[in-house]
């Protein structure tokens, strides 16, 4: 059985599968950040389908990019459970996630990255980086003859899937996917 979450952006989602089936997925909102409600929506998810915590064999989290703290929050809950159970965990990135959605043999996923920009890579059909994630203006990505595929759907099933392929890793090894600096980073660089 695999936790999935994907808290990176204004909208996330949790997911549970069995291996690579999706047995469901609920999308999450919370304008006030999803640290509050994280725990009870994951509590909520495996009660209605009677899986106790233990039977989690591998927990999945998208390690971005996308909003700092929704990075964080997620990372430090799959983290937590992971560590307290002593099961492995798999990061994927939001962006590989959203290729492995896409068709083709090269997909362009691309989120609203504000600020004008966008964050964008390449990934060929077996999910193998060609231009790893960047953040900038979509006119100034190479897209060339990838298929764009714009955010918009749920990722932790994806973000399971793809987890159930490859296997988890030590919580310790799986960290955050940023692209940009942050707003305190940029801050204390320009003065």
């Amino acid at each position: 059985m695999i936790l999935a979450i994907d808290v990176c952006n204004e909208v996330g989602s949790i997911a549970l599968l069995s291996g690579t089936n999706l047995l469901e997925e609920r999308r999450l909102e919370s304008p006030d950040g999803f640290g509050h409600i994280l725990f009870g929506a994951i509590e909520e998810l495996l009660a209605a389908h009677q899986v106790p915590l233990s039977a989690i064999t591998l927990f999945a989290v998208a390690t971005g990019p996308g909003s700092f703290t929704g990075v964080r929050i997620g990372l430090t809950a799959a983290k937590g459970l992971a560590f307290a159970t002593g099961k492995p965990l798999a990061g994927v990135t939001n962006l590989e996630a959203l290729a492995s959605l896409g068709e083709g043999p090269l997909r362009a996923p691309i989120f609203d990255a504000r600020r004008g920009d966008v964050y964008a890579a390449i990934y060929d059909d077996a999910l193998n980086v060609i231009v790893p994630p960047v953040v900038c203006p979509l006119e100034e990505f190479p897209l060339g003859n990838a298929r764009r595929i714009d955010a918009g759907p749920l990722l932790a099933a994806a973000v399971g899937r793809i987890a159930a392929q490859r296997g988890g890793v030590h919580p310790a090894a799986v960290d955050a996917t940023y692209v940009r600096p942050s707003d305190a980073e940029l801050l204390h660089t320009s003065s």
